[in-house]
């Protein structure tokens, strides 16, 4: 991986996490925070149970890019077949990109959530019963299975690293890049509640998004124009 995808990673995660995510996994932040947080507790007690929540998020993440980037690299036979794994997720990228700017339903169609099923539920409630550190940590892991466009986005640019390896640490920094936005949230609630502050992030995010995705169909180009280059050589 070239110090570029390090940086729209970073980019991407980080402003999509003070607009998309706000918007997507803020719900749930209040929830814990209102039911599992009391005034009682002392800052460091606070801080902690926030972070243990997004670790638990993270974990997920790190699976789920490991996941994703060994089926990738399953996928992958010669440049050809490289080359055209590279522009879908660059198309996938770039209506992601658009979605967020309103002029596609791109995530709207792929973000369908099961977190109304009967386990989730379950496991949900009992979960924001418990007071221990273990149960932020849990509820994190449970979040992070939430279907979400960003995750996809992440996750597709992992199955494009063709690496369990990469597609593992894509994701640790898409978890890590998220943590500053949904951390602050259980503190600041209402800052991250005005619209124009999220609508200003999410469109930054959208540019973001739409810059990598062009720079991912760019690498399939090269893939498919290049019959020497290699998965080590594009990224």
């Amino acid at each position: 991986m070239e110090g570029i995808d390090f940086i729209f990673i970073i980019t991407t995660a980080f402003l999509g996490s003070f607009g998309h995510c706000i918007g997507m996994c803020g719900g749930i932040v209040i929830a814990y925070t209102s039911t599992k947080i009391n005034e009682k507790m002392s800052n460091l007690t606070q801080s902690i149970s926030h972070l243990l929540y997004s670790f638990g998020r993270i974990l997920t993440y790190v699976i789920l890019g490991a996941m994703f980037g060994y089926l990738g690299g399953v996928a992958v036979f010669n440049n050809t077949t490289n080359g055209i794994l590279w522009l879908v997720a660059g198309v996938a990228m770039i209506l992601s990109g658009l979605s967020l700017l309103g002029k596609t339903k791109f995530l709207i169609l792929i973000e369908h959530s099961f977190s109304t099923s009967s386990w989730y539920k379950d496991t949900f409630r009992k979960l924001l019963r418990e007071q221990n550190y273990l149960s932020f940590f849990l509820l994190g892991m449970l979040n992070g299975l939430l279907p979400c466009g960003l995750v996809y986005f992440f996750a597709i640019a992992s199955a494009s690293s063709a690496s369990a390896l990469h597609g593992a640490i894509i994701m640790l920094i898409f978890g890590l890049s998220t943590i500053p936005a949904l951390f602050s949230l259980g503190f600041f609630v209402g800052i991250f509640k005005k619209s124009s502050f999220r609508n200003t992030m999410i469109r930054l995010t959208a540019i973001s998004v739409l810059l990598y995705g062009i720079y991912t169909l760019y690498n399939g180009y090269r893939y498919l124009t290049e019959p020497n280059r290699t998965v080590q050589e594009c990224h």
